[in-house]
């Protein structure tokens, strides 16, 4: 995640500049020692300290000089991206996605498996088969490690039964399930569980669009709409965990002819601005497709009410973005969804087009830009987690607990 504090040279916060300098230099890609020192407000001595330890324990690498400046010509360094992998795991309502991200954040294998409803026993064989798979990888690769596993994972995974057609006992059976010990995992291992649309934020944070933010509100348009809040550069999910469940927000009913009838004044954005939606309303016009991959290409006779759903679900989030940046300061909404790439940018220019035509007074109007994952958010997310718990700089590092410490200990960061 985005740091905006300093580091420090006392010797007792060492291992919260080791990760200010890991932090700096993913986000940087590349920098000298002089840059980290700059960046980091440290002397130049603590940084080549840092430095050189993080470079023996094969953390960090040289790849070459700076020329054409005064002086000596700078050493380059940036992270070693085959020393240390994370994966992640999204268990969907339609599919379980998966990636396994290595030091630099770059994705280097995927896996996708699909299945009709998320049946736990479906779930935790393709997990397993994933981790099996993923784990044969790194392995090859001689000195490397996975160092951790995140889990992202609707809340309610098995409810809305009636909407998605899932057996009615489905959401009883995940309700017993810990997700922390649901898959074959090594003990030692760390797991990290995260809802889904609070990991795709966290991805366009780390890596995406969100990283030219300080403050915004991340929207993942899924088989169900989730939200994911960033404010000073890190996630806030709130002391229930409810932050950005955007589902619930009232919005104006859908004028869509496969729209139930809603007497109520306001209906809810889940109900407008979803992917079952856009499928139950393809299918009320004789389009059956499962998948919303199958809308590239376009079949027959689906343009029309594509762009119907179109319009109805950019005017409900034009909507949504009123209600939360009247609430919320924020710079920016950043919106992501599953949908194919071409079918997404027309979503985007078309909630930019209603927003505007609702001329919001007295808001500062946020940027409204296209997230860059699409349906790898979530997973990419989820991988980030183990990768930010042991390595991103955090004021709980300088009271670091004996666990974290003897974990940070074992992927043999140097004492001095």
């Amino acid at each position: 995640m985005k740091s905006t504090g300093k580091g420090s040279n006392s010797i007792k916060l060492r291992r919260y500049n080791e990760r200010f300098v890991l932090d700096a230099l993913r986000r940087m890609k590349e920098a000298s020692k002089s840059d980290l020192a700059r960046m980091a407000n440290l002397t130049p001595a603590a940084v080549a300290v840092i430095v050189d330890g993080l470079e023996a324990s094969g953390f960090v690498k040289q790849i070459g000089k700076r020329f054409g400046q005064r002086g000596t010509p700078s050493i380059l360094y940036r992270l070693t991206p085959e020393r240390i992998y994370s994966v992640g795991i999204k268990i969907g309502r339609r599919a379980l996605d998966a990636v396994l991200v290595d030091f630099a954040g770059e994705v280097r294998s995927r896996e996708s498996h699909e299945y009709r409803f998320p049946d736990p026993d479906v779930v935790r064989k393709a997990g397993n088969t994933v981790l099996g798979n993923f784990t044969q990888i790194v392995e090859s690769l001689g000195d490397a490690a996975i160092v951790g596993v995140g889990i992202a994972s609707p809340y309610f995974l098995g409810g809305w039964s009636e909407e998605l057609g899932f057996p009615d006992d489905l959401g009883a059976r995940w309700d017993a399930i810990q997700l922390t010990t649901f898959f074959a995992i090594p003990p030692a291992l760390p797991v990290f569980v995260e809802n889904d649309a609070t990991s795709a934020a966290l991805a366009e944070l780390v890596r995406g669009a969100g990283s030219r933010f300080n403050d915004f509100m991340h929207i993942s348009i899924d088989t169900f709409v989730g939200g994911g809040l960033v404010q000073s550069g890190k996630i806030n999910i709130g002391p229930h965990g409810n932050s950005a469940a955007l589902g619930p927000l009232p919005v104006e009913p859908s004028r869509l002819s496969s729209a139930a009838a809603h007497p109520a004044r306001y209906s809810s954005l889940l109900h407008r601005a979803s992917i079952y939606v856009l499928v139950n309303h393809l299918k009320s016009r004789g389009i059956q497709i499962n998948r919303v991959r199958e809308l590239d290409p376009l079949p027959a006779g689906a343009e029309e009410p594509l762009y119907e759903w179109i319009d109805d679900c950019a005017g409900a989030l034009a909507e949504a973005i009123i209600a939360i940046t009247a609430i919320i300061d924020i710079e920016a909404i950043v919106l992501d969804s599953i949908l194919p790439r071409a079918i997404h940018g027309e979503l985007l220019t078309r909630v930019q087009a209603a927003f505007a035509r609702m001329h919001a007074i007295g808001i500062a109007e946020p940027a409204i830009v296209s997230g860059q994952f699409g349906s790898d958010a979530s997973p990419i997310g989820a991988a980030m987690l183990p990768l930010s718990a042991l390595f991103s700089p955090d004021s709980s590092v300088l009271m670091i607990g004996k666990d974290r410490a003897n974990l940070l200990s074992s992927l043999s960061i140097p004492s001095r």
